[in-house]
């Protein structure tokens, strides 16, 4: 097995745990973890195409890397935002027990 085949395998178990946390889970911020989780699996796929390609001096996996990041970041920010403002009006996190936030 190549080490490009390993960081494969370790990014695509990351991504089906997200999506697992995504799916099942019914509090929403265990739903943003899983979220997170995806988003770090898919870096990690960036991160091994650059490191593993003919030419990695070009540095381009990186920036795609860095700016996934970055509006990970801006989106856990916005996410927990809404959660915090919706749990002190309802107190609670439940997501089936959010029907205004459907539209």
């Amino acid at each position: 097995m190549t080490p490009l085949a390993g960081f494969l395998i370790v990014a695509a178990l990351v991504f089906a745990i997200g999506l697992a946390v995504a799916l099942t889970r019914r509090n929403a911020i265990m739903v943003l973890i899983g979220i997170e989780l995806m988003l770090n699996a898919a870096n990690l796929n960036l991160i091994a195409f650059w490191r593993f390609s003919p030419h990695p001096e070009a540095l381009t996996g990186m920036m795609f890397a860095l700016f996934s990041i970055a509006v990970a970041a801006a989106e856990a920010a916005v996410g927990l935002g809404l959660v915090i403002a919706y749990h002190r009006h309802t107190k609670t996190t439940d997501l089936d027990a959010m029907p205004r936030m459907k539209g």
